[in-house]
């Protein structure tokens, strides 16, 4: 999703029933959440509280709630000094103290990469498609053999973040359906990260859960082109992707047409319409989806609904994005002025604004 403070014109009509149950023994093996923002907050002073209204740590209280995985973000350069090499080495120290597996989310920029924006690092502007696929390669060995190192190896990677029409623009910009720019770049941070550890699971992540013909298109077109992947990664939110029956549809389509694993490494739903900072919220609807209203029961209705879909449709996982972003000075969106810029999301956390976990949800094997 696009990660700006941007209204919404207008919303899609959605259907928020759980598809029928079939048969998948493995069920949900990546239950995650992505919890970019945590690190920032807990230096600000953020306290964290469970259901029952006792202070804890946040990785155990989310691991109390049923998640086994952590997703970071990595920026190469950020203003911000955020979600950078260091930042991401010392979160990924206290996931894993935590017991959780690790995703190490590469978006190849010094800031948010979406499928409007695919910015590349300053440090490689100028560069050919040669020298970037060469930039992609030692960037992403180099990230992950310290994670390595320190005994943080990632469990997942992702090459790219919701690369609809590619990344590292506009260099690895699909343009005329030409994929081929973009499986060098791919296959660059897929050989980097098995030469690291060949453990590591490489997804490929685009937003693209609501369109199954630009589904196709991608996918198609990197296969195509040569592209290697281990998981198929979707972005689903309700409001912008249409209805839990057609996210079904693309799960078990894709999970056949590539014969790779699915996973929706995004998801959310809003557990209230109030603002807590001086930016507007992102979604503002007190019913954004077939009436299922912005309060704790109907956070947890819409991600439960989520999961069950994506489980009886084949998927391996589900993370919600951004549990932990409570409303809190200092931790804005923008890499340029994280100090002044704002939430525009902490109604979307599974968190409320004084840092107490919503009660009603979980995350589902």
């Amino acid at each position: 999703m696009r990660k700006l403070p941007l209204v919404v014109a207008a919303l899609l009509a959605v259907t928020l029933s759980p598809t029928p149950a079939q048969a998948h023994p493995q069920g949900l093996t990546m239950r995650g959440a992505d919890v970019s923002t945590l690190q920032r907050s807990v230096e600000l002073g953020q306290k964290f509280y469970d259901a029952r209204g006792r202070r804890a740590n946040p990785y155990e209280i989310l691991e109390d709630a049923g998640v086994n995985y952590v997703r970071l973000r990595i920026w190469n350069d950020p203003t911000s000094g955020y979600s950078n090499k260091e930042k991401v080495l010392k979160q990924a120290r206290a996931a894993r103290a935590a017991g959780h597996k690790l995703l190490i989310d590469f978006h190849y920029s010094d800031t948010w990469a979406d499928p409007g924006k695919q910015f590349i690092p300053k440090a490689w502007e100028g560069h050919s498609l040669e020298q970037l696929q060469q930039d992609v390669y030692d960037y992403t060995y180099g990230i992950c053999t310290s994670l390595k190192r320190q005994g943080t190896t990632p469990d997942s990677v992702q090459i790219g973040n919701e690369i609809n029409v590619g990344m590292l623009w506009p260099t690895g910009y699909v343009n005329n359906s030409d994929f081929t720019p973009l499986a060098g770049l791919l296959n660059a941070g897929y050989d980097a990260t098995k030469a690291c550890s060949r453990r590591t699971q490489v997804m490929v992540h685009t937003a693209l859960a609501g369109n199954i013909d630009a589904a196709h298109w991608f996918y198609d077109g990197i296969t195509a082109a040569g592209a290697k992947w281990d998981i198929t990664a979707l972005s689903y939110y309700c409001m912008w992707h249409g209805s839990l029956a057609n996210l079904s549809t693309v799960i078990g389509d894709v999970k056949t047409r590539y014969g790779k694993p699915v996973v929706i490494a995004e998801t959310a739903y809003p557990y209230t319409t109030e603002n807590y900072d001086h930016l507007e919220n992102i979604m503002l609807s007190a019913a954004p989806c077939d009436g299922i209203p912005a309060t704790q029961q109907g956070q947890a209705q819409a991600f439960t609904a989520v999961q069950d879909t994506a489980r009886s449709a084949g998927a391996i996982g589900v993370f919600y994005w951004e549990p932990t972003w409570t409303c809190i000075a200092g931790n804005g969106w923008d890499t340029e002025d994280i100090e002044n810029s704002g939430n525009a999301w902490e109604n979307m956390a599974t968190f409320d604004d004084n840092g107490k976990i919503n009660p009603y949800v979980r995350w589902r094997r």
